[in-house]
């Protein structure tokens, strides 16, 4: 069987959100589990966060979002990556995000969220089994 590369994902902050510590908990969570992991840093514009996806080789990108921009972040990130033939790379993200939303979100092409209560664990088992070669190529039920 063919060596294969770990999963590379960047996990980034988008907006004016300057709450980051649940993002470098799941970004070490993600490390620790064998993933190669880019973290962008607070405050990055979806252009910022999409470029480094796509110059990192990236397969997934994981946002992390409590200012209530999620709708129209995750929403220009998705349309960035199609924008750039990207669409390859799984979008999820987590914080404090609605219930009323989670189905708007999977319909704009966000193949998971997080809400709060979720476990590290839960979210390793999720990307990797959702990332790379076992990917789905549609939006799953957030």
């Amino acid at each position: 069987m063919p060596a294969t590369s770990p999963l590379r994902v960047v996990v980034a902050k988008p907006g004016l959100d300057g709450h980051d510590r649940g993002a470098k908990v799941v970004a070490r969570a993600l490390r620790d589990a064998g993933m190669e992991v880019i973290y962008t840093g607070l405050h990055q514009t979806p252009e910022q966060i999409v470029e480094t996806a796509i110059a990192e080789d990236a397969d997934a990108v994981g946002l992390s979002v409590l200012s209530g921009a999620h709708m129209t972040l995750f929403k220009k990130v998705r349309e960035l990556l199609t924008e750039r033939d990207a669409d390859d790379i799984v979008v999820f993200g987590g914080g404090i995000i609605p219930e009323a939303d989670l189905q708007p979100l999977a319909e704009l092409g966000v193949h998971k969220i997080f809400t709060p209560g979720a476990t590290t664990v839960e979210i390793v088992e999720w990307v990797r089994a959702n990332v790379g070669d076992a990917s789905a190529t549609t939006p799953q039920d957030a």
